[in-house]
């Protein structure tokens, strides 16, 4: 049967001041400044109309990192939502008067078969103003952030959701094309990129909350170089936002200083927002571009593909799964690096890392357990 042609419609990336709330309450201030953004970018690109819109991470809640703002767990669950509440309600609105997809991400979310924990959770609500795509952040990083991965309680997560591929890394058939998305740490390495690529995806939708401490500005623009790889192995639109200015007692003005951008399928920068400030790109996508590209041999990025060879990489885990099973979730900081301890000892053991001169494998671990142990004793990390 013969695809409807798509036609050139216009995508929003809206790179926002955040502020970091206390609770559920506090959202409103955030909500409400993204819907006025989204409005603003609406009117203002009516002549190609946009069709799609990219909310970065935390974009309602915000979060707190190591040191005296550190965030728990509780701290968290008193500002979690839950995906068909009144705050994802709110988008819906905005999305069905004007024939959007929105994607937020990093949602605190309250999961009812899981209540004693929270998910960072991506979505997407449809022109209709339904949520028509949920996403549950597989790689959130061992040292910094509480949500709980599916992978930290893999047996019982796909028990109740469904553990294949097209259930973990969600694509969407949609007028505007097969639409995907992932979250901020989710990007730094190919797998999930990898998933919804697999799954069809041809507009990657990445929010993200990407501090400075991880690379955002040149020489290490490490947000940047990573994306567009991902986007050029994929032969995807990847569409990325970050905050523009945060406000929190704890944190720079800067702390996650903007750089949204927009990607092409074959890897080049068409939008950047290089500056932490507020702002929305907006940016042309052409679906029917990329997939006439896709028909192309040349410089096809998954014809050539030789699976075989790899399989081995996979076969044993690295970081492990089902460490905060039902009714033990990641409590602190402290409590999920200090899994990294066996893996350092395991990627050790395989002679995949090597350690240092003057330390033996064995003392890897050990290095982190005692950094671990300091930050506690002078308050950089928290306890309990």
């Amino acid at each position: 049967m013969k695809r409807e042609k798509i036609d050139t419609y216009t995508a929003l990336i809206v790179q926002p001041e955040v502020t970091v709330v206390e609770d559920r309450e506090g959202i409103k201030k955030n909500l409400d400044r993204v819907c006025n953004l989204i409005h603003f970018g609406v009117g203002y690109y009516w002549e190609v109309p946009v069709r799609l819109v990219i909310l970065p991470e935390y974009f309602m809640q915000g979060v707190g990192t190591p040191g005296k703002g550190e965030s728990g767990i509780k701290d968290q669950m008193k500002k979690a939502v839950t995906i068909d509440g009144p705050e994802i309600g709110q988008l819906g609105a905005i999305a069905k008067e004007y024939g959007l997809y929105i994607c937020g991400g990093g949602v605190v979310e309250e999961v009812k078969e899981f209540p004693d924990r929270w998910f960072n959770t991506n979505f997407i609500v449809g022109p209709s103003g339904d949520v028509v795509l949920r996403y549950h952040k597989w790689h959130i990083p061992a040292y910094i952030g509480l949500g709980t991965s599916p992978h930290d309680m893999f047996d019982e997560y796909c028990e109740v959701f469904g553990g294949d591929i097209k259930t973990l890394f969600p694509v969407i058939d949609t007028e505007i094309g097969k639409l995907g998305t992932m979250t901020c740490h989710d990007g730094c390495t190919p797998e999930v990129s990898r998933a919804l690529g697999f799954n069809g995806a041809e507009v990657i939708c990445h929010p993200g909350a990407i501090q400075e401490f991880e690379g955002v500005s040149e020489p290490w623009d490490f947000w940047m170089f990573t994306r567009r790889t991902r986007a050029h192995d994929n032969m995807a639109y990847l569409l990325g936002s970050n905050w523009g200015t945060v406000n929190y007692d704890y944190y720079p003005k800067a702390f996650c200083p903007g750089h949204s951008f927009a990607i092409d399928y074959t890897g080049l920068v068409l939008r950047e927002a290089p500056y932490p400030a507020e702002q929305v790109l907006s940016v042309p996508v052409d679906i029917e571009a990329l997939r006439q590209y896709r028909t192309r041999t040349g410089h096809n990025c998954w014809i050539d593909v030789r699976t075989e060879g790899f399989k081995q990489i996979y076969e044993k885990p690295i970081y492990p799964p089902n460490r905060f099973p039902s009714g033990k979730p990641p409590r602190t900081l402290a409590e999920k690096v200090s899994i990294c301890k066996e893996v350092f000892d395991d990627l050790h053991d395989r002679g995949l890392f090597t350690p240092p001169g003057g330390y033996a494998a064995e003392d890897i671990s050990k290095l982190l357990q005692d950094r671990i142990e300091h930050a506690q004793k002078t308050g950089r990390l928290r306890k309990t």
